[in-house]
């Protein structure tokens, strides 16, 4: 039978003003307790406790809490589930939480509630966060983990992911089930269901809100009643789940409508899927269907590149992922190992550096076990790790890094012994790597033979005992192939004829992926043409697109403010500043280069070409070039001009603030004064701050249902009691919600602001 959880918590406790749920557990169990009884009565199997936000951040007495949480819902008699919500906060370099620190916040909260028999990782926007969550339970406990995040409509998180792209990471990292809560409502999630059943292969859960909220008589409720409610599950349940809840507004009528509608569908688990993918937080890269990973980001043989990383120069080094993603590599290696310097340090700055800027998935590329790890933790996505040979010491090694933090193995065909010359040995080495990763449960999915490539310098037969162990490796193995391409001809003169002429050879013998020069136009419509007659590039589209258009890109090409904005280049874009300020009026860099740039991206938001962690990036490169801007206009006494000024604040009784201040940062990148209030803020203090700056636009923000009449009673006031206009926005609400409270405008998203704030004060509203 298909598992059931509970319904909302946080909607059934009528929380009052500034009340925070999981303090319940120690000032009123009892009441915390009636919930989880309910839920029991009407049939769940497994009781979140009240733990949802219970982390240090918000409470000085988190572990308590916790303890007396899992304590209340034990009394049920069932099993319980120690409920993890995200923090609140953006991570680096997004927002200013740690990484690490992120991690330890969430492990205090698994030491605290071990006695759970499971956890639940529930409401994820970010796959960093919940990556970050998901180590915390790994590393602090055994209990089950069960994953599930929060979707739009358009099957993106918050931060960009897209189903396929959670879905591996997720999978990568060892989750029990996975699935969605939260956001939307079982009609909406509908499609969503149909969309992971395609990319995963563990059990599935679903936990839709009771709709979409509305406001009556200043009370939030959401319109979808327990009837309605459980024929929509029904519905989810027979494309094949096997856990089912509720999340916000649904209460335990819901659950035992949806149990009684569903409790004769049996649970059925997902097929296994045998595509092999790599991810960046928000691209997903199938290997299984032919790829370019880009070999620019190594030292081995460029002076330039090395110079650059003896004096830590990052921005030669996002350059070199910026040309290489530009000229079409799916895949950038990143490859540190340079004697002199630090590589573990060197390899991880550069994939936070490069993560930064770049949606592109990324190869690390070491030989130090050490310096794996430590890149392999800080990524965001599910990295390809090269390499693994056929030692018995480097599987041992190697293994246990890559189960843990999930990936794709590049394996050598090298061991104790060497390289061997012919295919026969390359092969039977890859078949033990092969048994080896199974004792390790690495599906050969997510390994990558490299049959390593030799020049012909040295022997005639080099390519063709290379070319036949790709062919017996995919072909008869049916495992994926890589090979550093332009190996074959070191040595040897004109060695990109030599280069182009193997890698069509082994992309014909069943290459899945070439290590190559993405800027070499030879390599490139090697590439594209070979797709092309192979029948791998429907209707020659990629051909047609691609090869034709390909041009070799200088290197060290010079990048524009404009340019250096867009593609979020903090650095460069204060360095472009100092150098137009020159020559150029402040006043006109502004207008004809950074609000420009903003507009491009923004654009680029709103049509789901880019994601929030773009928007951020490109917003704090304007915001680099702004205070090259700011210091001169200082230093040359210019007088400053001063943008109108917005009231934003998170209203009172919520406390939670991402929203707030992503909608801070791009306005103030725009030009405007932000008068920021901060969380759980009164009513009557956004009034008096309205009243004192005499501001015109007020921007009001609130996740929690409970908050939502806090909004309209602020609302209210400001119209009552000045000129003011008002705009909303949060998780919770919709663009009829906010007419309800009588917003003057909704924001669906951060850039949704910057419009109504440009209009508003342009007289175009």
């Amino acid at each position: 039978m298909i598992t059931y959880f509970d319904g909302g918590m946080g909607s059934m406790l009528n929380l009052k003003a500034g009340e925070l749920p999981e303090s319940l557990n120690i000032s009123d169990p009892e009441r915390v307790y009636a919930i989880h009884e309910a839920y029991a009565n009407a049939g769940a199997d497994i009781i979140s406790a009240n733990t949802f936000g219970a982390n240090r951040l918000k409470y000085d007495n988190a572990d308590e809490l916790i303890k007396a949480a899992i304590k209340n819902a034990k009394r049920t008699g069932k099993k319980v589930a120690l409920d993890i919500g995200p923090t609140g906060k953006l991570l680096k370099p997004m927002g200013d939480l740690d990484f690490e620190e992120c991690v330890d916040i969430f492990a205090d909260m698994v030491k605290a509630g071990r006695d759970a028999d499971l956890v639940l990782c529930e409401t994820f926007g970010d796959i960093y966060e919940l990556k970050a969550a998901m180590l915390a339970v790994k590393e602090n406990c055994d209990l089950p983990l069960i994953v599930s995040m929060i979707f739009d409509e358009n099957g993106r998180l918050l931060t960009g992911a897209d189903i396929q792209t959670a879905c591996a990471v997720v999978e990568g990292l060892g989750a029990s089930a996975i699935g969605f809560n939260c956001g939307l409502g079982p009609k909406q999630m509908l499609v969503l269901v149909e969309e992971l059943h395609k990319y995963c292969s563990i059990p599935i859960i679903v936990m839709p809100n009771a709709g979409l909220p509305e406001s009556i008589n200043g009370k939030t409720v959401y319109n979808v009643n327990p009837d309605e409610f459980a024929d929509y599950m029904k519905q989810i349940a027979e494309i094949g789940v096997s856990y089912l809840g509720g999340c916000c507004g649904t209460t335990p009528a819901h659950i035992e409508a949806m149990i009684n509608a569903t409790r004769n569908i049996e649970p059925r688990i997902p097929e296994f899927k045998h595509d092999t993918v790599v991810t960046s937080y928000s691209q997903t890269v199938n290997i299984s269907q032919g790829v370019v990973i880009g070999e620019r980001i190594n030292p081995t043989g460029k002076k330039l590149l090395k110079e650059a990383l003896r004096n830590s120069d990052i921005d030669y080094i996002l350059r070199e992922g910026i040309n290489q993603r530009d000229a079409g590599a799916h895949i950038l290696d990143v490859n540190m190992g340079l004697p002199e310097i630090d590589e573990a340090e060197m390899l991880c700055k550069s994939v936070f550096e490069l993560q930064s800027v770049l949606t592109t998935p990324l190869q690390l590329d070491s030989s130090n076990a050490n310096a794996l790890e430590r890149a392999l933790r800080i990524y965001n996505g599910k990295a390809m790790i090269n390499s693994v040979n056929g030692k018995e010491s480097s599987m041992a090694e190697i293994f246990p890094i890559a189960k843990k933090y999930g990936g794709v193995v590049v394996c050598l065909c090298l061991d104790e012994s060497g390289i061997p010359s012919s295919a026969k040995g390359r092969i039977a080495i890859a078949k033990r790597i092969v048994k080896k990763a199974e004792e390790y449960s690495i599906d050969k999915k997510n390994l990558v033979i490299d049959a390593l490539t030799m020049t012909i310098s040295t022997d005639k037969n080099n390519a063709v005992e290379t070319l036949k162990a790709v062919d017996y490796i995919r072909n008869e193995m049916g495992i994926n192939t890589v090979l550093g391409v332009s190996n074959i001809s070191f040595g040897l003169p004109n060695r990109e004829a030599i280069n182009t002429a193997f890698y069509t050879l082994a992309m014909n013998a069943g290459l899945s992926a070439g290590i190559i020069n993405p800027n070499s136009k030879p390599m490139m419509n090697a590439f594209y043409s070979y797709k092309a007659l192979a029948g791998l590039d429907e209707n020659c589209q990629g051909y047609i697109s691609k090869a034709v258009n390909i041009e070799a890109v200088n290197d060290q090409s010079e990048i524009d403010l404009k340019t250096a904005i867009i593609k979020g280049m903090k650095d460069e874009s204060g360095k472009c500043a100092k150098h137009l300020l020159e020559s150029q009026n402040p006043l006109d860099i502004i207008n004809e280069q950074i609000i420009p740039a903003l507009d491009i991206v923004g654009d680029g938001f709103e049509k789901n070409k880019i994601f929030l962690p773009q928007l951020l990036m490109s917003a704090d490169s304007a915001k680099a070039a702004f205070d090259e801007i700011k210091s001169h206009i200082v230093l040359q006494g210019v007088p400053q001009v001063k943008g109108e000024k917005i009231i934003i604040a998170t209203v009172e009784g919520d406390i939670h603030d991402i929203g707030k201040n992503i909608v801070k940062v791009l306005l103030q990148n725009y030009g405007f004064d932000v008068i920021d209030l901060g969380k759980d803020v009164k009513c009557e203090r956004v009034l008096e701050e309205a009243k004192k700056e005499n501001v015109r636009l007020v921007g009001l923000s609130a996740l929690m249902t409970t908050t939502v009449p806090n909004m309209e009673k602020t609302i209210t006031l400001l119209h009552d009691n000045t000129d003011a206009r008002v705009f909303v926005g949060g998780a919770v609400l919709t663009r009829d919600y906010a007419k309800m409270i009588n917003a003057d405008y909704y924001a669906k998203d951060a850039m949704e602001s910057v419009r109504i704030a440009q209009e508003f004060f342009e007289g175009k509203e």
